[in-house]
Order: structure tokens, then sequence, then C-alpha cells
């Protein structure tokens, strides 16, 4: 890791210099996501059983705290129902946290459980730190497409114990965060669901078997950005009626793709600034209104969907960093001035142990995987963390940072 003294620098981050201390936290972080991993499991084998899996599962069933078992529930997205519908087997939503694509105006009459909606696979996830709600989710498929524009332009469950309520309207998601290519050394990462070319049209059908209308989709216009690596477009949706012609007003988001993060990687040193110029241009396309004149009462900061191939490490990553920057004043505060951030529900698992509890870095990773399964895959994207969160104090107080040897 970069070495320097910084200005401003927090106490608790001067010990990513420390390779004892960050090697205690990535095994801490391990060691309590392969418990998430076996409750998980457990809670797979336990809603959707047979024979052969209960006999081969019973051990670790037995093993595992029965709350384990039904805090980290995966047994909606574990259906074989829904198995077609999730990009990885092994990555699927908490019941507890999972965003629901619902019928009609969305209200707390749909949570999470709701067996009503569609299924996506995605989760409601707050920054522990910056206070800001996300939907963290997978990039779509051919055949989820649909639902994942539905998150746009339909209902869907609210954050879990919250009043946002009107994700329709006023709290609509207004952009979308891609951290994948849509092609990565020749493997599909993600499905392509808008046309190429300003102007053009392309319609989405509904997954087969739902009477859901089509959703015409239109790129009004796009423009690279160089200092960001991203490309930065804005979208249309609107639903088309049974003849095919738009009904209602059109819908707008802003898509931006970053072009600079390498599947099972980081992004390299030299496109650091990038990523954080990246940051900064997200906060701001979800703060602009101009899109949307004319319509008043919008929320000034709505939640924003991020994916990246699977939605769980670069995704998670991204979020960390943008919540730690959040918190240190790099980016705009999520919350009005004199609202308090309201805590997170506790771990089952427990706090972190008294030689990391102050590692604002592990407390945010921890609080992510409490939210997501898997979310900062990797260890190199935990250094990540702390490496992006030390070069925004170095820049901000004008310090050049020195590779530690």
């Amino acid at each position: 890791m970069a070495e320097s003294i910084i200005p401003g620098l927090p106490k608790w981050l001067e010990n990513a210099h420390n390779a004892a201390h960050i090697t205690i936290v990535l095994r801490t972080l391990q060691k309590r996501e392969r418990t998430r991993i076996m409750a998980r499991a457990a809670s797979k084998h336990q809603s959707h059983p047979s024979k052969r899996h209960r006999i081969s599962h019973l051990a670790s069933t037995m093993a595992i705290k029965a709350e384990y078992i039904k805090h980290y529930s995966i047994a909606t997205g574990s259906d074989p129902a829904y198995e077609h519908e999730n990009r990885y087997i092994d990555i699927v939503p908490y019941d507890r946290t999972r965003v629901v694509v619902c019928p009609g105006e969305p209200s707390h009459d749909c949570p999470s459980s709701c067996t009503s909606g569609r299924y996506l696979n995605a989760n409601w996830v707050r920054e522990l730190a910056g206070g800001k709600w996300w939907i963290a989710t997978q990039a779509p498929l051919p055949h989820t497409a649909h639902t994942f524009l539905s998150v746009i332009l339909e209902g869907i469950s609210p954050p879990p114990g919250t009043s946002l309520s009107n994700l329709r309207q006023l709290n609509r998601v207004r952009t979308v965060v891609q951290l994948t290519q849509n092609l990565e050394s020749g493997a599909r990462k993600a499905h392509i669901y808008f046309p190429p070319v300003a102007g053009q049209s392309w319609v989405i059908e509904p997954e087969r078997g739902r009477g859901d209308p089509p959703i015409q989709v239109t790129l009004v216009r796009t423009q690279s950005i160089e200092d960001a690596h991203c490309v930065q477009s804005v979208v249309s949706l609107q639903l088309l009626s049974q003849n095919r012609t738009p009904t209602g007003d059109p819908v707008l988001f802003q898509h931006l793709l970053y072009a600079s993060w390498p599947d099972h990687g980081v992004p390299a040193r030299e496109d650091r600034d990038g990523l954080l110029c990246f940051i900064r241009l997200v906060d701001e396309a979800n703060r602009d209104l101009s899109l949307f004149t004319g319509m008043s009462d919008l929320d000034p900061n709505p939640p924003i969907m991020v994916n990246c191939s699977a939605g769980v490490g670069r995704t998670g990553a991204f979020i960390a960093i943008c919540s730690l920057l959040r918190h240190y004043r790099f980016l705009s505060p999520a919350t009005k001035p004199g609202e308090e951030i309201s805590p997170l529900p506790p771990s089952p698992l427990g706090p972190l142990p008294p030689e990391i509890e102050d590692d604002l870095v592990a407390q945010e990773v921890e609080s992510l995987r409490e939210q997501r399964p898997g979310m900062v895959q990797r260890d190199d994207q935990v250094v990540l963390i702390y490496e992006t969160l030390i070069s925004a104090f170095a820049s901000a107080s004008g310090v050049d940072e020195v590779a530690s040897e």
C-alpha cells in the first residue's frame, strides 16, 4: 500500500500500512462469511430438500444455529422456479432484503417476503457509514431484462425498515451504474438492454408466460467521458399497449458504464484517479434534475441501482468506497442537514473483534455482506477500498503517495 504522511488521514486508516492488521481484517471477514455461507446452504436445503441433499447436508445443517439459518435465508432465490433467473448458481439474494418488483403502486404491503411480485436477483443495500440506499443486482440476462427495467418503470418493494415507498414517482431510480463490460475475456458478463445508436428503439418483451406489457427502450443520447473512464447515456423507457403503441409518459434514467475495472481484479493504479472521478460523476448524475423539468417534489438523491456481473464483488467494493467517501464528505451527504443516519440491525454473528472494531473498512464490508451474500468477494477488493480512501485524502491534501516496498 501507499505510505506517506497525509494531513487529515484518520488514525484508524493509518493501520492500512500495517500488513499484520490487514491480515487480521481479511481473516476475520473470511471466517464470518464462511458462517454465512453455511447458513445459506442450510436454508436452501431446508426449504427445497431432496432426500439426497438432506442426507449430504445433515451434519452441516445441524452445526448451524437456527437463528443464523433464518437470518441468512435464501429460500426464495433457491426455489427451482427461479433458478434460471440467477446468473450464477452460488449468488442468490437474501430473503429479508431482496427487491421485489410488485404490481401496482409499491407500499409496505409489498415487503421482501411478497409472493405476488416478480423475482429479481437483487438486494436493498444501505451504506453503513454514508447512509445511502442502493439496489445491488446481477447484470441482466436476456430473459430478466424486462424485470430489471421494471425496477425503474414499475413498483418495487421499499427498503426494509424505511418509509421510502413512492418508488414509482418521487423516489424512482434515476441512475444505473454498470461496473462490468458486456463481454470480458470472450465471456458474456451482461446482457445489452438498450440500443447503441441515439434515437434508436428496442422492444423488451416480458418473461415467457407473463402478461406484463412490453417496454420500449430508446437511447436518447450518449457520450464518452475520458477522465472518468466511462460512457454516460440517457435512456428512455415507455410501456407499450396491446397494439404496440406507447402509453403514458416516457421515463428517463442515466446509465453510467465504467470501463476500467477488470473481472476478478481491481482497477490498475494508473486508473485510480479515474475511479474517483467516476464516483463523483455518479453522485452528481444522480442528483441532476435537469432531465425532469416540470416534475416537483422529486427525491434529490434517490436510490441508485448498481451491477457488475454477479452484483457482489465489484458492486460491493464500489458501494463501500462511496460510503466511506461520503462519510468523510468527499461526496455529498445522503441525509438532510441535522438528520442522523439510523443504525442498521446488528449481525447475529456479534460485533467484530476488538482489534479491528474501529476499522471502518472492516465495518463497511461486514455490513454489506449482511445485506447481500458475498459482497466485496476478493481480498484485493478489500485492499482497494483502503487504497482509494487514502488516495482521496492525499488528493485533497495535495500529497503525492509513495508506494511502499
